[in-house]
């Protein structure tokens, strides 16, 4: 049954890649693989392949990288496949209509949250910030819209109180391939009752850029607890002191009513530091400073003095 589909897979990053891989090891017939186009990476600026061409590559699969899915060209393409269902993954590019309406069965995206919550580019990290919970992967029918196809298998998924959007995101990714074959099965079998979602509980998880991980002192201790956690790896929980920047990758919230302003280090032992927010504070466990070093706090201590009084964020 699981060869009945001709499949074109389209994803780009990391996230993609266990999709893509588990299709292969279940012996569905991927006729092409598209992706973005390499970009330069690095302080060299070197021009690296996307993860997903790296792993279709050395599974033997033919793979494209078009610049736009706009063109009569692209659309030729795919039509020559006789593809059955696409499979679209973290693609990065929005597909025009004329493109979903190509394959033959249907056009599938997975989303890494339970729509139609979080809709949009940045549902892993948002739903962190945010101090869900849960989370889950959706495979939905794509439609012209964002993330507002009809949804027809779902999963849930814990986030623990140490998940970061790192760790998150490759639990989900496990989760997302596992989903996608569910949902191939099910319509090989006529299984598959898509449900329209509804509209008016929506939200959305719009891009994260690399100012958005500035610090906030005058925010709850839990509210930036969970902040870090969701901005860890990129862009990275920052804040200043002075004109020396400092990435924070860890933190628990500490009871606190000394009074003292947001930002206000209120305890600095060679172990740890205690910096006041906007209720209760915040001990920092591990940062990063010039060095260029994650290091806990207490190894970070030994070279920088941070006595109280001190002020981050200005």
């Amino acid at each position: 049954m699981s060869k009945t589909f001709r499949i074109v897979f389209m994803g780009t990053p990391d996230f993609a890649v266990p999709a893509l891989e588990s299709l292969h090891r279940n012996g569905y017939d991927v006729a092409l693989v598209v992706t973005q186009p390499d970009r330069p990476k690095g302080r060299g600026r070197k021009l690296l392949p996307p993860p997903v061409k790296t792993s279709a590559l050395s599974l033997g699969y033919e793979t494209i990288q078009p610049e736009s899915v706009k063109t009569p060209e692209f659309a030729e393409r795919l039509r020559q496949t006789d593809a059955d269902i696409f499979v679209v993954v973290a693609f990065g590019h929005i597909l025009p209509k004329s493109v979903l309406d190509i394959p033959k069965t249907a056009a599938i995206n997975i989303h890494a949250s339970l729509l139609p919550k979080y809709r949009g580019p940045a549902p892993i990290q948002r739903a962190v910030i945010n101090g869900e919970k849960e989370s889950g992967i959706t495979t939905m029918f794509m439609d012209k819209g964002l993330d507002t196809g009809d949804i027809l298998l779902s999963e849930r998924l814990e986030i623990t109180e140490d998940d970061t959007a790192a760790s998150l995101h490759d639990r989900l990714s496990v989760l997302g391939a596992d989903l996608l074959i569910k949902t191939l099965k099910a319509f090989a079998e006529n299984m598959i009752q898509p449900m329209p979602q509804n509209h008016e509980q929506a939200t959305y998880a719009p891009l994260l850029k690399k100012q958005d991980g500035r610090i906030d002192w005058t925010k709850p201790a839990r509210n930036l607890e969970t902040f870090i956690r969701g901005m860890n790896p990129w862009p990275g929980a920052f804040t200043f002191h002075g004109d020396k920047g400092l990435k924070i990758f860890r933190a628990k919230v500490i009871p606190s009513d000394s009074g003292e302003a947001p930002g206000t280090v209120i305890q600095s032992f060679p172990d740890e530091l205690y910096v006041m927010t906007g209720e209760h504070a915040l001990s920092v466990l591990e940062i990063q400073g010039a060095s260029g070093k994650r290091l806990s706090i207490r190894d970070f201590l030994r070279g920088y003095d941070m006595p109280p009084g001190t002020v981050l964020g200005m």
